[in-house]
């Protein structure tokens, strides 16, 4: 993926505008009136080809002429001619290497030439790309640096009403390949002041958004991990002008889905992320994503201020976690099994016998909304209790743990009467016979 203005405007305007055009004169004419020595054609074979150069308006067929030209005329006046049709045609034709080393010659000779600084930072990425030079980059972070410092004046033979128009591409361009060579080095403060400055005069620009996320997330600070998530998402889901193309930011999309994950620990609240990068080319104010970590530390306080307002339910909720897990058989015979625990609470779900019980099933209370109704601890008693109780009657008791099964899960306990809170059953009493009266 690379970003590029167009090059198309320049290959039509940087002959007209940023070159002086050799002046036609004949092999035998004259050069206007000047105190400089004008350049002289060698005969008006010479001229006649440049002039079929010039009219040719097929890349191909005008570097074959060129080619010529140079062949035919290896020595000549308008050799800086030749070089600048050398360097729009390679460029037309979309030819890095050729265009790049056509500029170099250029700028041994005219190191401020704009069309061939130009042309070395706009093929800077895709050379890049190609065999991963320090030399590409160097020769384009000294284009892109010397374009800026002259950002001002406009190119020779261009008006100021036309380098109005032409600047803000070029100076765009400048500040992206600057970025982009500060982050193939690494240097992510460089890139991301590069890449903000970019996006500030070209808001929708998807690759620009790409780069940006992953420098930010390249500085590994932890607190900038949210704004990084944005610029992800927002390459992946922007698709107006400026857009990156619809696979790239598929996989943009697919890279910050699994990233947020990582981050926040779920996918809850990503659709936001998502629409936020959507709606908007920077963070809201008020923009943030809270990280897993914090989430679980946050979680870890409220459980243990629970635990603190709830002993019994947290208890429960531990015991039952522990018998549940894979040491659970081990756990009950090492920690609970003939041991009497701490006061644990549940509801009645059934007595047998149903008047007078010698056991009780409860649904234990471990904190869960809504409460457990499923029985998962058996109260056993030597005695019988008094009467009966309504199911749901709520119940806490300190037991010995006899046994346990994982699957259902229930927990056995032998429980003294004394042992038992919240019973509130009674015995009725025997109805009372009275002697029948003697007869007299």
């Amino acid at each position: 993926m690379s970003f590029q203005p167009s090059k198309c405007l320049f290959v039509a305007l940087l002959m007209g505008m940023l070159s002086a055009a050799p002046v036609r004169l004949l092999a035998q004419g004259s050069a206007p009136a000047t105190d400089e020595k004008q350049p002289q054609w060698k005969d008006r074979a010479e001229y006649d080809l440049y002039d079929a150069i010039t009219k040719d308006t097929n890349p191909k067929t005008k570097l074959e002429k060129l080619q010529q030209w140079e062949k035919q005329y290896p020595s000549t006046e308008w050799i800086k001619a030749r070089k600048q049709l050398f360097l729009t045609t390679y460029a037309g034709l979309n030819q890095p290497k050729e265009t790049v080393d056509a500029a170099k010659s250029i700028l041994a000779d005219d190191p401020k030439n704009f069309s061939a600084l130009y042309y070395i930072m706009y093929f800077t990425q895709s050379l890049y790309a190609a065999n991963q030079s320090a030399d590409v980059l160097d020769q384009g972070e000294k284009a892109a640096s010397t374009i800026l410092a002259n950002i001002n004046t406009p190119p020779p033979n261009v008006t100021d009403d036309q380098w109005k128009g032409l600047r803000p591409q070029v100076e765009l361009l400048a500040h992206v390949n600057s970025g982009f060579i500060a982050m193939q080095r690494k240097n992510w403060d460089a890139a991301e002041t590069e890449f903000r400055k970019s996006l500030e005069m070209s808001p929708n620009n998807g690759q620009v958004d790409y780069w940006l996320g992953f420098t930010i997330a390249s500085e590994k600070k932890t607190e900038k991990v949210p704004e990084a998530l944005f610029y992800f998402a927002r390459a992946a889901t922007f698709d107006g002008q400026g857009a990156m193309a619809p696979a790239g930011r598929q996989q943009a999309l697919d890279y910050v889905k699994r990233q947020y994950k990582i981050y926040h620990g779920s996918d809850e609240g990503f659709d936001k992320l998502v629409a936020a990068a959507k709606s908007a080319p920077t963070p809201p104010a008020d923009f943030k994503i809270v990280d897993a970590s914090a989430i679980q530390a946050a979680n870890i306080k409220n459980e243990e201020e629970w635990a603190k307002a709830h002993p019994q339910e947290a208890l429960w909720k531990s015991i039952k976690g522990a018998l549940t897990g894979a040491d659970g058989a081990s756990y009950f015979g090492s920690s609970m099994q003939g041991a009497l625990l701490p006061t644990l609470k549940g509801r009645v779900v059934s007595m047998t016998p149903a008047l007078r019980p010698k056991t009780v099933v409860l649904a234990m209370d471990e904190g869960a909304n809504p409460p457990n109704t499923t029985g998962d601890a058996t109260l056993k008693f030597e005695t019988a209790l008094a009467g009966k109780v309504e199911p749901g009657t709520e119940l806490t008791f300190e037991g010995v743990p006899e046994s346990y099964t994982a699957s259902p899960f229930m927990v056995v306990f032998n429980v003294e009467k004394d042992k038992l809170h919240g019973w509130t059953g009674k015995n009725t009493a025997a109805p009372a016979h009275h002697a029948a009266p003697k007869k007299k």
